[in-house]
């Protein structure tokens, strides 16, 4: 076989879209539309975690805060105050709120991990998955307009079960949206004529992969900008209903406007999801394996697929970093959150606030970065072919590096805290900086470890690697908040402790990020991929 029908042979496999091979790469049936691919991004503006990821865990915090007692006398005889410690008796122990919460979220991850385990693989079969983000989003709506009951410290119980259901729900209709974005990037018009030009010779393979790469990056990254922007009008909205309900009058006025703006946030999602539920393209997945069925199909696909992760080298080490900084990232935002709450003593217009500086910084940031590397060109993979941190030349390990960095000093500064009440989110103006330094220097995390998924992964199986990828983290998710309320309870309930424990994951986990080198993983891939394709292992449906 001459280099170029090697070329022309190895595309066939490289720019499959959605696991269906055609013989002509220019021919697949489905073509991403500028509409399709806006209301992909619109989406994202609902489901941008205001309701279960902002407002309900601070609604839930404040309950509890307003429900619990001083310890320092007998049980709920003493309110809590700002300068107090403030406990309530859960899970057969009495805990400290912010021990509660994390807690909480802890167990909600868990069983995050098991519904993907169970359903995460449904994405790869039949067009399963726009009806499982369908399902979800719904759900999450249902939950956000049931706190409209929950206003009452007495029903914090109540709030526990909402908490939980609203992050199971949110992650989970992120999840497979976000596994979307990639049969996108292959099908849109100009990535399928470069595909067309590499089995013509005119394009060579390395030159086509970059230039997917680039576009998968700028559809991660415009998604996040877009939500970014939609996300401060819905804000600015939100301080004029917070005015109307006068939430700074009193504290009952308060808690019943953190449970009026979740609603409304799920009415905003449900609104901007409606064009993705009728436009996206119910694009063909895989066969049903023979002897499997849609219940034990994910555990099984789970099971092969860490299995062939472990044949993949990079893939590999890149998951054992994905697996312990999601961890620390998660759990040290969690952490940060609890603080915050409690230095703006739950207040919803401070806590609004703080969100339009964040999401003003953190359209900013992610919008800059993809801007940085559109102009200088810059890739997963560059002329010269390095590890992870150690290039001469920039990609999107490297940006990695850099969000990696920032997130340590994140830890750094809650860690001084343990010793001093003069720093360590101990503080209103600390608070508003980290918004602004989180949004700038962190958030870019989530637009370039997504989109590293997608280039250490084979493409015939992308959905299989997400889906493993999605539940490793859901996983390492619950293992950080349930060790930082253990060491919470453990440390005389010093809310700082835990940045010690997320200090030193982090820490460890640069190790193997520096250990990834991408062009080895893109060799592993093809390899993996011819091997696999030999052996007719991705067949796909009829």
């Amino acid at each position: 076989m001459s280099e170029k029908e090697k070329d022309a042979a190895d595309v066939e496999l490289t720019v499959t879209s959605d696991r269906t091979e055609l013989a002509d790469s220019g021919a697949r049936p489905w073509s991403t539309t500028r509409l399709e691919l806006w209301a992909f991004y619109v989406y994202y503006i609902g489901n941008n975690g205001l309701s279960g990821f902002n407002f309900g865990p601070s609604q839930f915090q404040n309950l509890l805060f307003l429900a619990g007692y001083d310890p320092s006398h007998p049980p709920f005889t003493a309110p809590c105050g700002a300068d107090t410690d403030c406990v309530l008796p859960y899970l057969g122990k009495v805990r400290d709120v912010n021990s509660i919460v994390l807690l909480t979220n802890g167990i909600s991850f868990a069983l995050q991990a098991a519904v993907l385990l169970m359903i995460g693989a449904w994405a790869d079969y039949g067009r399963w998955r726009p009806n499982i983000t369908i399902f979800f989003t719904v759900m999450a709506v249902a939950v956000s307009f049931a706190w409209l009951g929950v206003e009452d410290p007495s029903k914090w119980q109540a709030g526990v079960a909402l908490y939980i259901l609203g992050l199971i729900t949110y992650q989970c209709a992120l999840t497979f949206w976000t596994a979307a974005f990639p049969g996108l990037a292959r099908d849109l018009p100009n990535v399928r004529n470069s595909a067309v030009k590499v089995v013509s010779g005119e394009k060579t393979l390395t030159e086509h992969a970059d230039y997917e790469s680039l576009e998968r990056n700028r559809i991660s990254n415009v998604s996040f900008a877009v939500c970014s922007a939609g996300e401060i009008v819905i804000l600015a909205v939100m301080v004029g209903i917070l005015k109307g309900l006068q939430s700074d009058a009193s504290t009952e006025n308060n808690t019943k406007a953190f449970s009026v703006l979740i609603a409304f946030s799920g009415g905003v999602w449900l609104l901007c999801a409606l064009p993705w539920f009728f436009l996206e393209k119910r694009r063909q997945g895989l066969a049903l394996p023979p002897g499997s069925s849609m219940l034990t199909i994910g555990f099984k696909q789970t099971v092969v697929a860490f299995r062939e992760c472990l044949r993949l080298k990079q893939t590999f080490l890149y998951l054992i970093f994905y697996f312990l900084m999601g961890d620390v990232l998660n759990t040290t935002v969690t952490v940060i959150g609890t603080l915050q709450n409690s230095v703006v003593s739950y207040s919803t217009l401070q806590l609004t606030l703080l969100l339009i500086v964040g999401i003003v910084a953190q359209g900013a940031g992610i919008y800059l970065f993809w801007l940085v590397q559109k102009r200088f060109k810059i890739s997963t993979k560059t002329a010269s072919s390095s590890t992870a941190c150690g290039a001469a030349w920039l990609t999107d390990l490297q940006m990695l590096c850099f969000n990696v960095f920032w997130i340590l000093v994140l830890t750094i500064w809650g860690l001084i805290g343990i010793h001093t009440d003069k720093f360590g989110f101990k503080h209103v103006w600390e608070i508003w900086l980290y918004q602004a330094y989180y949004g700038l220097m962190v958030c870019p995390w989530y637009a370039y470890s997504q989109t590293m998924i997608s280039e250490v992964s084979p493409l015939p199986q992308m959905f299989l690697f997400f889906a493993l990828f999605s539940v490793i983290g859901k996983t390492s998710a619950f293992i950080g908040p349930l060790v930082s309320s253990a060491i919470i309870t453990a440390s005389g309930n010093n809310d700082n402790y835990p940045f010690v424990f997320l200090f030193t994951l982090g820490a460890l986990s640069t190790v193997f990020l520096y250990l990834v080198d991408v062009e080895k993983s893109r060799k592993e891939c093809e390899e993996f991929v011819q091997a696999e394709a030999k052996r007719e292992a991705f067949a796909d449906a009829a």
